[in-house]
């Protein structure tokens, strides 16, 4: 997989994660530019997903198993856009502490993912 696309979905799923997180510590709930942030953040995830999925087509192998690394893509690529969808039902401060921690989880299935691919 790409170490790159990796570290950007990372990277990215922190920020939200960062900028949710200071929107419920102000008591404040999600917005229409969170809502744009989760929405990049997911595009990232699809192309992960995509670029995962790509390379399982041509014949490489995730260390760990096929099945349980396209079970993380997949968990990945909807971790944040359910966390948005909970917010959206939640218009209050918990919303934007929804929206974080699916950021969060999103950090932690991408270090796992990694994980599966290159173990060793």
């Amino acid at each position: 997989m790409l170490d790159a696309l990796t570290v950007a979905v990372s990277v990215a799923a922190l920020a939200l994660a960062a900028w949710c997180g200071f929107a419920a510590y102000r008591d404040q709930p999600t917005k229409d530019w969170h809502f744009i942030g989760m929405a990049v953040v997911a595009v990232l995830a699809l192309a992960q997903l995509v670029v995962g999925v790509v390379q399982l087509v041509r014949g490489e192998k995730a260390e760990e198993g096929t099945a349980i690394f396209v079970a993380y893509l997949l968990g990945a690529f909807f971790a944040v856009p359910a966390a948005g969808f909970m917010s959206l039902l939640e218009r209050t401060r918990w919303g934007s502490a929804t929206a974080a921690a699916g950021a969060v989880v999103l950090a932690v299935l991408e270090v796992r993912l990694y994980d599966i691919w290159w173990k060793g």
